[in-house]
Protein backbone atom coordinates (compact mmCIF):
# COMPACT_ATOMS: atom_id res chain seq x y z
CA UNK A 1 0.00 0.00 0.00
CA UNK A 2 2.63 2.69 0.75
CA UNK A 3 4.54 1.78 -2.14
CA UNK A 4 1.77 2.32 -4.53
CA UNK A 5 1.15 5.68 -3.01
CA UNK A 6 4.71 7.06 -3.29
CA UNK A 7 4.53 5.91 -6.86
CA UNK A 8 0.65 7.71 -7.34
CA UNK A 9 2.62 10.95 -5.69
CA UNK A 10 5.50 11.03 -8.33
CA UNK A 11 5.24 8.56 -11.05
CA UNK A 12 4.49 9.45 -14.76
CA UNK A 13 0.50 8.70 -14.40
CA UNK A 14 -1.00 12.00 -12.65
CA UNK A 15 -4.06 12.67 -10.49
CA UNK A 16 -5.43 16.21 -9.18
CA UNK A 17 -5.17 14.30 -5.89
CA UNK A 18 -1.37 13.67 -5.91
CA UNK A 19 -0.31 16.65 -7.60
CA UNK A 20 -1.88 18.63 -4.31
CA UNK A 21 -0.37 15.97 -1.65
CA UNK A 22 3.13 16.35 -3.66
CA UNK A 23 2.40 19.79 -3.67
CA UNK A 24 2.21 20.27 0.23
CA UNK A 25 5.15 17.78 0.89
CA UNK A 26 7.58 20.22 -1.36
CA UNK A 27 6.11 23.47 0.14
CA UNK A 28 6.96 21.86 3.75
CA UNK A 29 10.24 21.02 2.60
CA UNK A 30 11.05 24.26 0.57
CA UNK A 31 10.12 26.25 3.54
CA UNK A 32 12.60 24.33 5.54
CA UNK A 33 15.31 25.09 3.24
CA UNK A 34 14.57 28.83 2.32
CA UNK A 35 13.94 29.65 6.40
CA UNK A 36 16.46 27.16 7.54
CA UNK A 37 18.72 28.28 5.00
CA UNK A 38 18.68 32.02 5.76
CA UNK A 39 20.08 31.20 9.20
CA UNK A 40 23.20 29.64 7.53
CA UNK A 41 23.93 31.95 4.61
CA UNK A 42 21.74 35.50 6.04
CA UNK A 43 19.84 35.13 2.22
CA UNK A 44 16.19 33.85 1.53
CA UNK A 45 17.15 31.96 -1.68
CA UNK A 46 13.86 31.59 -3.11
CA UNK A 47 12.54 34.91 -3.37
CA UNK A 48 13.78 36.23 -7.46
CA UNK A 49 11.67 38.77 -6.68
CA UNK A 50 14.00 40.39 -3.63
CA UNK A 51 16.81 39.50 -5.51
CA UNK A 52 16.13 41.33 -8.67
CA UNK A 53 14.84 44.51 -6.72
CA UNK A 54 17.89 44.53 -4.86
CA UNK A 55 19.87 43.97 -7.90
CA UNK A 56 18.22 47.31 -9.61
CA UNK A 57 18.88 49.25 -6.34
CA UNK A 58 22.55 48.27 -6.40
CA UNK A 59 23.10 49.11 -9.92
CA UNK A 60 21.50 52.53 -9.14
CA UNK A 61 23.60 53.42 -6.03
CA UNK A 62 26.86 51.92 -7.56
CA UNK A 63 27.24 48.49 -5.43
CA UNK A 64 28.24 46.75 -8.52
CA UNK A 65 29.49 43.91 -6.05
CA UNK A 66 26.16 43.11 -4.71
CA UNK A 67 24.86 43.62 -7.92
CA UNK A 68 26.46 40.83 -9.18
CA UNK A 69 25.91 38.72 -6.51
CA UNK A 70 22.44 39.01 -7.07
CA UNK A 71 23.08 38.00 -10.84
CA UNK A 72 24.66 34.95 -9.84
CA UNK A 73 22.21 33.62 -7.42
CA UNK A 74 19.23 34.29 -9.98
CA UNK A 75 21.41 32.78 -12.49
CA UNK A 76 21.55 29.88 -10.09
CA UNK A 77 18.05 29.87 -10.04
CA UNK A 78 17.42 29.96 -13.38
CA UNK A 79 19.97 27.13 -14.01
CA UNK A 80 18.16 25.04 -11.43
CA UNK A 81 14.73 25.25 -13.45
CA UNK A 82 16.29 24.63 -16.62
CA UNK A 83 17.79 21.40 -14.87
CA UNK A 84 14.43 20.36 -14.06
CA UNK A 85 12.96 20.62 -17.30
CA UNK A 86 15.52 19.01 -19.23
CA UNK A 87 15.54 15.87 -17.18
CA UNK A 88 11.46 15.68 -16.89
CA UNK A 89 11.45 16.24 -20.67
CA UNK A 90 14.31 13.45 -21.14
CA UNK A 91 12.71 11.14 -19.51
CA UNK A 92 9.09 12.24 -20.65
CA UNK A 93 10.60 11.25 -24.31
CA UNK A 94 11.46 7.65 -23.26
CA UNK A 95 8.44 7.32 -21.05
CA UNK A 96 10.03 6.75 -17.73
CA UNK A 97 8.46 6.10 -14.77
CA UNK A 98 10.35 8.50 -12.92
CA UNK A 99 10.29 11.43 -15.19
CA UNK A 100 9.08 13.58 -11.83
CA UNK A 101 11.29 11.81 -9.60
CA UNK A 102 14.03 12.16 -10.96
CA UNK A 103 14.40 15.74 -10.09
CA UNK A 104 13.52 14.70 -6.36
CA UNK A 105 16.20 12.44 -6.46
CA UNK A 106 19.03 15.06 -7.68
CA UNK A 107 17.65 17.69 -5.22
CA UNK A 108 17.79 15.01 -2.13
CA UNK A 109 21.52 14.93 -3.18
CA UNK A 110 22.46 18.28 -3.37
CA UNK A 111 20.77 18.29 0.19
CA UNK A 112 23.23 15.67 1.55
CA UNK A 113 26.19 17.57 0.00
CA UNK A 114 24.49 20.94 1.43
CA UNK A 115 24.38 19.13 4.77
CA UNK A 116 27.69 17.47 4.87
CA UNK A 117 29.95 19.64 2.68
CA UNK A 118 28.05 23.48 3.84
CA UNK A 119 30.68 24.62 6.16
CA UNK A 120 33.54 23.84 3.84
CA UNK A 121 31.24 25.55 0.45
CA UNK A 122 30.64 28.40 2.45
CA UNK A 123 34.14 29.05 2.52
CA UNK A 124 34.56 28.94 -1.20
CA UNK A 125 33.73 31.90 -3.69
CA UNK A 126 31.61 30.94 -6.39
CA UNK A 127 30.98 34.10 -9.19
CA UNK A 128 31.29 36.73 -6.46
CA UNK A 129 29.26 34.93 -3.95
CA UNK A 130 29.34 31.72 -1.88
CA UNK A 131 28.53 28.34 -3.65
CA UNK A 132 25.86 27.85 -0.28
CA UNK A 133 23.97 30.48 -2.03
CA UNK A 134 24.18 29.56 -5.50
CA UNK A 135 23.58 25.69 -4.73
CA UNK A 136 20.39 26.86 -2.89
CA UNK A 137 19.52 29.21 -5.38
CA UNK A 138 19.70 26.00 -7.77
CA UNK A 139 17.94 23.43 -5.47
CA UNK A 140 14.98 26.08 -5.42
CA UNK A 141 14.78 26.76 -9.08
CA UNK A 142 15.05 22.85 -9.62
CA UNK A 143 11.92 22.44 -7.15
CA UNK A 144 9.81 24.53 -8.38
CA UNK A 145 10.34 24.03 -11.80
CA UNK A 146 9.42 20.45 -11.30
CA UNK A 147 5.67 21.15 -9.09
CA UNK A 148 5.62 23.65 -11.93
CA UNK A 149 5.76 21.08 -14.39
CA UNK A 150 3.82 18.18 -12.63
CA UNK A 151 0.96 20.48 -11.95
CA UNK A 152 0.71 21.96 -15.06
CA UNK A 153 1.36 25.67 -13.12
CA UNK A 154 -1.52 25.23 -10.77
CA UNK A 155 0.95 24.75 -8.25
CA UNK A 156 3.86 26.68 -6.53
CA UNK A 157 5.82 25.36 -3.60
CA UNK A 158 9.13 27.43 -2.77
CA UNK A 159 7.44 31.01 -2.40
CA UNK A 160 3.98 32.28 -1.29
CA UNK A 161 3.19 35.70 -3.01
CA UNK A 162 1.29 34.30 -5.27
CA UNK A 163 -0.74 31.42 -3.03
CA UNK A 164 -1.05 34.98 -0.69
CA UNK A 165 -2.73 36.92 -3.72
CA UNK A 166 -4.71 33.66 -5.34
CA UNK A 167 -6.10 33.46 -1.39
CA UNK A 168 -6.97 37.26 -0.89
CA UNK A 169 -8.99 36.61 -4.53
CA UNK A 170 -10.85 33.68 -3.68
CA UNK A 171 -11.28 35.62 -0.24
CA UNK A 172 -12.63 38.37 -2.15
CA UNK A 173 -14.75 36.01 -4.20
CA UNK A 174 -16.09 34.48 -1.53
CA UNK A 175 -17.34 37.38 1.08
CA UNK A 176 -18.65 38.86 -2.19
CA UNK A 177 -22.11 39.69 -2.02
CA UNK A 178 -24.03 39.31 -5.72
CA UNK A 179 -27.65 40.69 -4.91
CA UNK A 180 -30.00 40.68 -7.35
CA UNK A 181 -28.40 39.10 -10.62
CA UNK A 182 -29.15 40.67 -14.21
CA UNK A 183 -29.48 38.34 -16.42
CA UNK A 184 -26.98 36.40 -18.25
CA UNK A 185 -24.12 37.65 -15.57
CA UNK A 186 -23.05 34.64 -13.08
CA UNK A 187 -22.91 34.12 -9.68
CA UNK A 188 -19.45 35.82 -8.38
CA UNK A 189 -18.79 32.25 -6.51
CA UNK A 190 -15.39 30.79 -4.67
CA UNK A 191 -13.67 28.46 -5.24
CA UNK A 192 -13.81 26.79 -1.75
CA UNK A 193 -11.67 23.91 -3.44
CA UNK A 194 -9.12 25.78 -4.65
CA UNK A 195 -8.93 28.12 -1.39
CA UNK A 196 -8.43 25.30 1.25
CA UNK A 197 -5.39 24.20 -1.23
CA UNK A 198 -3.77 27.61 -1.15
CA UNK A 199 -4.45 27.76 2.76
CA UNK A 200 -2.79 24.61 2.87
CA UNK A 201 0.49 25.29 1.02
CA UNK A 202 0.97 28.48 2.18
CA UNK A 203 0.70 27.15 6.58
CA UNK A 204 2.88 24.01 4.86
CA UNK A 205 5.58 26.64 4.23
CA UNK A 206 5.02 27.91 6.94
CA UNK A 207 5.32 25.15 9.24
CA UNK A 208 8.20 23.90 6.97
CA UNK A 209 10.39 27.25 7.81
CA UNK A 210 9.57 27.23 11.57
CA UNK A 211 10.72 23.41 11.26
CA UNK A 212 13.57 24.32 9.23
CA UNK A 213 14.90 27.24 11.29
CA UNK A 214 14.64 25.57 14.33
CA UNK A 215 17.11 22.82 12.95
CA UNK A 216 19.35 24.53 11.71
CA UNK A 217 19.60 27.07 14.66
CA UNK A 218 20.54 23.68 16.89
CA UNK A 219 21.55 21.35 14.66
CA UNK A 220 23.16 23.52 11.77
CA UNK A 221 23.86 22.33 8.51
CA UNK A 222 23.48 18.78 8.91
CA UNK A 223 19.34 19.87 9.49
CA UNK A 224 18.90 19.35 5.48
CA UNK A 225 19.63 15.60 6.03
CA UNK A 226 16.15 14.86 7.21
CA UNK A 227 14.49 16.75 4.11
CA UNK A 228 16.41 14.61 1.60
CA UNK A 229 15.80 11.71 3.30
CA UNK A 230 12.10 12.61 2.79
CA UNK A 231 12.45 13.94 -1.24
CA UNK A 232 14.59 10.25 -1.89
CA UNK A 233 11.50 8.44 -0.15
CA UNK A 234 9.25 10.28 -2.21
CA UNK A 235 11.21 9.54 -5.03
CA UNK A 236 12.73 5.86 -5.12
CA UNK A 237 9.86 4.09 -6.39
CA UNK A 238 9.30 5.04 -10.00
CA UNK A 239 12.90 5.29 -9.96
CA UNK A 240 13.14 1.61 -9.06
CA UNK A 241 10.66 1.11 -11.45
CA UNK A 242 12.60 2.36 -14.17
CA UNK A 243 15.61 -0.17 -13.35
CA UNK A 244 13.49 -3.12 -13.03
CA UNK A 245 12.66 -2.25 -16.23
CA UNK A 246 15.68 -1.89 -17.58
CA UNK A 247 16.95 -5.05 -16.29
CA UNK A 248 13.90 -6.72 -17.65
CA UNK A 249 14.78 -5.89 -20.76
CA UNK A 250 18.55 -6.58 -20.68
CA UNK A 251 17.48 -9.90 -19.95
CA UNK A 252 15.56 -10.52 -22.52
CA UNK A 253 18.59 -9.15 -25.13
Amino acid sequence: MAIRYIRSLTGRRRTPDANRQLGLALAFVAGAINAGGFLAVQQYTSHMTGIVSSMADNAVLGAYDLLLRGASALLSFMAGAACSAIMVNYSRRRRLHSAFALPLLFEAFLLLCFGFLGPRLAAVDGLVVSLTVMLLCFIMGLQNALITKVSKAEIRTTHVTGIITDIGIELGKLFYWNGPTPPGQPRVLANRGRLKLLTALALSFFAGGVVGAYGFKHVGYTATVPLSLVLGVLAVVPALDDVRRYVRRAGRG
